[in-house]
């Protein structure tokens, strides 16, 4: 059985390829996903796929069924195709391919073409939208392989903070964008576009972690803004960054010019994503547990020693919580004891197993201690 599809023929490369719109319903019939496991990574014409992945895009689609968007897909075709163009001069035609041997490898695109198959069986009428699907002659194993690293090679994943200016969806990114921007101390010392701030730059914080901050501040449930819900949680999270940079005055500083930042981010650990997360879920618990008075309960946070080092030595109130082998670190454990660092420090209650790894911690260090005494 032979099918007409409509065509745009082009050139890239050396090679004809061809340009066509599907239906999504034709992916699961159309696009072959091979088992790529059961292949030594030589015979592979494609890394394996990462089932993992697969559900998150497929709720991306059924979360944003009136606005979801994808890229082309690229594949490779093994059967005969032979493409007839409206006129002589025109790369417009029709594309026919013999159906029953039809076989298209997805050259890039399989994590796409799984997610949608996955969606359509939650969803079977979003079968009738379409996505465009470019065609190569398929050559060689060699040829697939070349195709995929230089479909690959370059691509490069944005940052996570461009993500957040850029993800009108997320109200959460939203909330954070109107913090920066009403907390004082935040406008103009938020870099919104890389995820690590270069050296010299007078920035203090990346939105990144701003963002992180505020979940852990204000939870990430946020309703639309224009909103109660939303009003409420903006309107809290101004008022506690603003009440803590009183307290924390090495930012106001910064703003100000009296510090420099480059200098405060090298020799302090107050602008790290790990600290400012620490002091969004510390703030969250002081606000729940004494809601009238949480302002005047932050005063502890203006004693804190926020040096890294201590002559030449680790600060001991950050040495294996933050800190390790003189490198601050940001992983969940560590995360988990700054916590609990700043909990003790403004005397609210500490979840239990953020206690008993900072506990663990400390009993480590000090069996070091003694052993090296």
């Amino acid at each position: 059985m032979k099918v007409l599809i409509p065509a745009i023929r082009g050139t890239m490369g050396g090679r004809q390829y061809f340009t066509i719109s599907i239906s999504l319903a034709e992916i699961p019939r159309l696009f072959r996903f091979n088992d790529w496991e059961q292949c030594t990574p030589e015979l592979r014409a494609q890394r394996v796929l990462n089932k993992s992945r697969v559900p998150d895009i497929a709720k991306y689609i059924l979360d944003n069924e009136d606005g979801y968007l994808f890229s082309s897909i690229t594949a490779s075709y093994s059967c005969e195709v032979k493409f007839t163009p409206i006129n002589d001069n025109s790369d417009l035609g029709m594309l026919e391919m013999e159906l029953e041997n039809l076989e298209l490898i997805i050259n890039d695109g399989q994590h796409r073409s799984a997610g949608i198959a996955a969606a359509l069986k939650e969803n079977p009428a979003l079968g009738k939208d379409k996505i465009s699907v470019l065609l190569f002659p398929k050559e060689n194993l060699d040829r697939l392989q070349q195709m995929f690293t230089d479909l690959n090679r370059y691509a490069h994943k944005t940052s996570k903070s461009l993500d957040i200016l850029y993800d009108h969806r997320d109200n959460l990114s939203a909330l954070t964008m109107d913090v920066s921007e009403q907390v004082e101390v935040f406008r103009g010392m938020v870099d919104k576009e890389k995820i690590a701030i270069p050296m010299r730059s007078p920035k203090l914080f990346t939105l990144a972690t701003l963002y992180d901050a505020n979940e852990e501040l204000v939870g990430s449930k946020a309703d639309k803004c224009g909103t109660k819900d939303y009003e409420t949680r903006l309107g809290l999270a101004v008022q506690y960054w603003t009440a803590l940079s009183n307290v924390v005055t090495d930012w106001r500083k910064a703003k100000e010019g009296d510090v420099k930042a480059p200098e405060l981010r090298q020799e302090k650990i107050n602008t790290h994503a790990v600290v400012m997360r620490a002091l969004g879920g510390a703030g969250r618990a002081l606000i729940e547990e004494y809601p009238k008075d949480w302002q005047k309960r932050l005063e502890p946070l203006r004693e804190i020693d926020w040096r890294k080092s201590v002559g030449s030595k680790v600060n001991p109130l950050w040495d294996n919580v933050c800190i390790t082998a003189g490198s601050v670190v940001s992983n969940r454990q560590a995360r988990v004891e700054t916590l609990a660092v700043l909990r003790r420090i403004l005397g609210v209650s500490s979840v239990a197993r953020e206690q008993k790894l900072l506990d663990r911690t400390r009993s480590k260090v000090n069996n070091k201690a003694e052993a090296q005494a």
